[in-house]
């Protein structure tokens, strides 16, 4: 069979498994539609989370970015994989024992004000929608490959996919989904990085070979020969950092403050019953993110070997057939500048007559390596699940903050559970129409898109959510300023920096990374966001009164084990 009819097979078994799930697992409470009810086993919930945290941007972009960037692609890695034992050690357990579904109503209760409460869910909505983009376009990009539609009939797909499991089901349909997804995603990253490691180096382990010694009987070192590929098309060795120490720490803190920030993960730890549970399916959920964050790096190195020794100085006339089909997709274009029919694939911008997208390293990973057909369509299946999943948790933050967040605690109190599920369900309708507008309209960002969510996160939450739980004395005066001063610095940095907004717009963006401040990356900046936030938050509490005693005694209950209290009254 080929590709296509492979596709439809396993992209629609999969799918129709999803949707059986959502109608067998619906929600018919706001409890359930929020927190699945709060009785999810530890385990699910850990591979619930895993999946929802594992987006189109781990399982797609990740080992692509890895594999043009080399050793300074590890900062995504680092960051996000620090970034997640950060949030399920220092805040997942105490929010759990807050009892608040949200991250806006925590914010709301913790700083016992309205305009806190409506400053996070303006914070929470600019995060996920920034979140949700990249996830639509890596719908649309698995789609037009692998269906071969256009990416915006491919975004309209998905789009109507994921309305129907996460509007119907809410959060308990989400739930047991995403634990499907889990399953799904994983064993579509792992079966082609096993195949083609046994092809290059004779080892069965992904990791172990991504060390070992390519089996062409030259007796090097695949990253040594990786290396030499590099540096013979000018560009740096894969091993080798070109970013600055500075950039490198500031990009990789971003991500892991930004993480312990993000909204959609933080909920998953209200789906299980007990607080030890929560700490528990954080450490299953860290477990079964290792397994696709230590293959990523082969996975890189694998593609980025195939792919250079596949078309570099290769008559263009005699590109196999998967070359073909993924230049319909405009994801990989050849410009024949010298006019000699081959491909000169260098560094050399005015030479080379290559481009390649990063986002299709993953994808076209097994049919550069010219697996079997089932396999190919077995990592389509799985990029839908990564981009899916995550989809669907920023949608239900979405809808939780305009229905819980606006609705019931500010502008109507007395609304019927009836009402409320109502209007989650209709914010959630309304904010997967926006994001496929954005998948399908990127405004051009979509492949750091994910980077920039994590440090609107970390300028924004980060700094409100740890002083709520670790701090008496922080008030809603100081959290308020520290939020708005965070995230408006993060957003003009990236237009500045990012879209050149100021400076001659986008075209003029490479001429700006001079002018960086303190040499500080758009990705990275988030990391200086946030110590603004920290800043201003302290010193404007420390100007004003200090909270009520009520709420000074609910952040010293939150962080007091279970069963100590009876100690303390006597």
């Amino acid at each position: 069979m080929d590709v296509k009819t492979w596709t439809y097979i396993i992209v629609g078994l999969s799918f129709a498994l999803y949707i059986g799930i959502a109608i067998w697992s619906r929600a018919g409470s706001t409890k359930e539609f929020y927190v699945a009810g709060g009785g999810v086993s530890p385990l699910a919930n850990g591979m619930a989370t895993a999946a929802d945290w594992m987006s189109a941007a781990s399982f797609i972009s990740m080992a692509g970015l890895i594999s043009f960037m080399g050793y300074d692609g590890a900062v995504y890695l680092m960051g996000w994989t620090g970034g997640y034992v950060l949030l399920a050690l220092l805040l997942a357990p105490y929010l759990r024992k807050f009892g608040k579904y949200t991250v806006p109503d925590f914010i709301g209760d913790r700083y016992y004000s309205n305009t806190a409460r409506t400053v996070a869910v303006i914070c929470a909505l600019i995060v996920s929608f920034t979140y949700v983009a990249g996830q639509m376009r890596g719908v649309g990009v698995v789609f037009s490959r692998f269906l071969e539609v256009s990416i915006e009939m491919g975004v309209v797909i998905g789009m109507i996919i994921v309305l129907f499991y996460a509007v119907l089901g809410g959060m308990k349909g989400i739930t047991y989904t995403q634990v499907a997804q889990y399953c799904v995603l994983i064993f579509a990253y792992m079966v082609p990085a096993i195949f083609i490691s046994i092809a290059l180096t004779g080892n069965a382990i992904p990791q172990l070979g991504f060390g070992g010694v390519i089996n062409d009987g030259s007796g090097m070192y695949l990253l040594d020969k990786l290396d030499g590929l590099n540096q013979d098309l000018g560009f740096a060795a894969y091993t080798d950092g070109t970013k600055s120490m500075v950039d490198v720490f500031a990009i990789t803190f971003a991500l892991m403050v930004g993480t312990a920030g993000l909204p959609h993960v933080i909920v998953r730890f209200f789906t299980v019953p007990k607080v030890k549970d929560a700490r528990v399916s954080a450490g299953y959920a860290l477990l079964f993110i290792a397994i696709l964050y230590t293959t990523a790096p082969a996975v890189a190195a694998f593609a980025r070997t195939n792919m250079i020794n596949t078309v570099s100085n290769k008559e263009y006339s005699q590109m196999p057939e998967w070359f073909k089909k993924w230049e319909t997709t405009k994801l990989i274009k050849f410009e024949d500048k010298n006019g000699d029919g081959k491909i000169q694939y260098v560094k050399d911008k005015d030479a080379n007559e290559l481009t390649v997208d990063n986002d299709i390293m993953v994808l076209a990973n097994p049919e550069i390596a010219n697996l079997p057909n089932w396999v190919i369509a077995l990592v389509a299946a799985g990029g839908l699940a990564a981009a899916l999943s995550t989809a669907a948790g920023l949608l239900l933050v979405i809808s939780t903050s305009v229905s819980r967040d606006l609705i019931k605690m500010q502008w109507n109190p007395n609304v019927s559970e009836k009402n409320e599920l109502l209007y989650a369900r209709l914010s959630a309708a309304v904010a997967v129409i926006v994001a496929g507008y954005f998948g399908i309209n990127p405004p051009g960002f979509v492949a750091a898109v994910v980077a920039l969510a994590f440090g609107l996160a970390a300028a924004s939450f980060f700094p409100a959510i740890i002083m709520g739980i670790f701090s008496k004395r922080m008030n809603m005066q100081g959290a308020v300023a520290g939020m708005v001063v965070g995230i408006c610095l993060m957003i003009f940095y990236m237009l500045k920096f990012k879209f050149g907004i100021f400076d001659g717009g986008k075209d003029a963006v490479d001429g700006l990374k001079d002018a960086w401040w303190f040499g500080i990356s758009p990705e990275g900046f988030g990391t200086v966001a946030m110590l603004a936030n920290f800043a201003v938050a302290l010193v404007v509490s420390y100007m004003t009164p200090p909270p009520p005693q009520s709420v000074q005694e609910i952040v010293e209950n939150i962080r007091i084990p279970r069963g100590s209290g009876e100690a303390h009254a006597h």
